[in-house]
């Protein structure tokens, strides 16, 4: 007999004679009920068990963990928090779990004792949420592309160029690390490597989607991405998933209501699929709140955040006017800040992100036309900018609670401003030959901008740490599983 899913069984409209369900077992109390989950959803359908017609050895072999198949009627249920129950007709052990030894028992475990047991995880509630959450918000992501006619491009992960110009990447070599072939002043003969140059993992997918908007119109990828920045925050990852539209014809006031108009859909089809899994969420980040020193607790709920970005139109502030308010700020007159704003061309932190939120506009923000020495080469220059305060035409999204989570850009169309820009930085020309040649020839206005999936899913989950919502976290010192 086939087996139906937990969720299903939870929404029937009717009682079935007979189901069979398999899942692992969250509880089993008083010899009789096994809370059972499957994964479907969060919530357990509880299975009563015929314990005076059960083999003993059967009874003790249903533990915490374990695998198990039942089979029974769906009837209406007698105890309070669910509409249906199985009568189990049939028991089945598929997988024996030892009580002893299973980490994850029914009990509250500190999210560092989770991520060491990042393998098994997964099995309590609050990862269960959060990867229904973030497997519905990736529907969401290539749902929106879709509708709107992008074609979705798979760039590639190893590269020879990096396209933020940090320097911060990943290298890779099939060279003998111990015995490596040297030119004659003693460098690294990297002609003999694989590519027959130096090549590194990916930072952004960004440049070759540029190639494609050139020709397609609009285009977006949705890959993983790798910074080799040592920084052991509960904000950074070495490998992360990025979300990076490139449209033909866009400026920046088209890429600021994309932006926009996008990230407002993937949370509104999120919270319409995982209601459950959402009010979860909240409660359990409102327990955590009540830990915290009042000062430090959010004003809003986890539902109350999320509707707080679909309700609000996003305020656009040029970053010369973000600058004024931050350096006329009571926190920063009173030196609050960590950061002290003095001067125009300071780079905003997520302190000042986060004032000009949830303190100052009290809405999602986006600040445009920043100081060109402190983006990319790539980002349009501004027109009729003042030497020394030069702009380029960039935009950030901030949110509350989590600062910057967009990043994005006019893209510089000229090829000889480019260029200009490219030397003045150090980077060759050869080096990126291809991506100038789409400025060679029929070259035009575009935009596009990048969100870092695991930021989206941060926010949308109301966890505060970004190794909590990705399966096996790569970071500093830790690639384990």
């Amino acid at each position: 007999m086939k087996h139906t899913k937990v969720r299903s069984l939870l929404s029937s409209n009717t009682t079935i004679s007979e189901v069979n369900a398999k899942g692992w077992v969250r509880t089993f109390r008083n010899n009789q009920f096994i809370a059972l989950n499957d994964g479907s959803t969060i919530n357990n359908i509880q299975c009563v068990v015929d314990f005076e017609n059960t083999p003993e050895e059967t009874l003790k072999r249903i533990t915490t963990g374990a695998a198990v198949s039942v089979t029974g009627a769906l009837v209406e249920s007698q105890g309070a928090g669910q509409k249906y129950e199985i009568q189990v007709s049939k028991l089945e052990i598929l997988g024996d779990s030892d009580a002893e030894k299973f980490p994850m028992q029914p009990k509250k475990h500190s999210l560092e004792f989770l991520r060491e047991n990042a393998h098994l995880r997964v099995r309590t509630n609050t990862y269960g949420a959060i990867n229904r959450v973030k497997s519905t918000l990736a529907f969401a992501v290539h749902k929106y592309f879709h509708d709107k006619d992008f074609n979705y491009v798979h760039t590639p992960i190893i590269t020879g160029s990096d396209a933020e110009g940090a320097g911060e990447t990943f290298q890779v070599t099939s060279l003998d690390l111990k015995n490596l072939p040297k030119n004659e002043d003693g460098s690294i003969n990297y002609k003999e490597d694989f590519f027959g140059k130096e090549t590194n993992l990916t930072v952004s997918g960004q440049l070759e989607a540029e190639t494609f908007a050139m020709a397609l119109g609009q285009v977006y990828t949705f890959g993983p991405t790798f910074r080799a920045e040592n920084s052991n925050t509960t904000r950074h990852l070495a490998e992360f998933w990025m979300i990076e539209p490139e449209v033909a014809f866009n400026d920046l006031n088209d890429n600021m209501d994309l932006a926009e108009d996008f990230i407002q859909y993937v949370i509104k089809y999120t919270m319409d699929k995982c209601q459950d899994d959402l009010k979860f969420l909240e409660s359990r980040l409102a327990e955590e709140e009540k830990q915290k020193p009042q000062a430090e607790r959010s004003e809003m709920s986890l539902l109350e955040k999320l509707n707080f970005v679909l309700e609000n139109n996003f305020k656009r502030v040029s970053y010369t006017e973000a600058i004024e308010i931050l350096r006329d700020s009571t926190p920063n007159k009173k030196k609050k800040f960590q950061y002290i704003i003095n001067e125009w061309g300071a780079d905003l932190q997520s302190e000042h992100e986060r004032y000009l939120v949830e303190k100052h506009f009290k809405c999602p923000v986006i600040l445009f036309d920043y100081p060109a020495n402190i983006k990319a080469f790539y980002m349009r220059l501004n027109d009729n900018t003042e030497p020394g305060k030069e702009t380029v035409r960039a935009m950030d999204i901030l949110f509350p609670g989590i600062g910057e989570i967009v990043g994005g850009s006019q893209r510089e169309e000229r090829y000889d401003v480019l260029v200009e820009k490219m030397k003045k930085l150090g980077i060759e020309e050869e080096e990126l030959w291809w991506y100038l040649d789409t400025r060679r020839f029929g070259s035009a206005i575009h935009s596009g901008f990048g969100l870092g999936f695991e930021r989206l899913v941060l926010f949308v989950t109301g966890m505060t740490n970004i190794r909590d919502v990705i399966p096996f976290p790569r970071t500093p010192q830790n690639a384990e599983f």
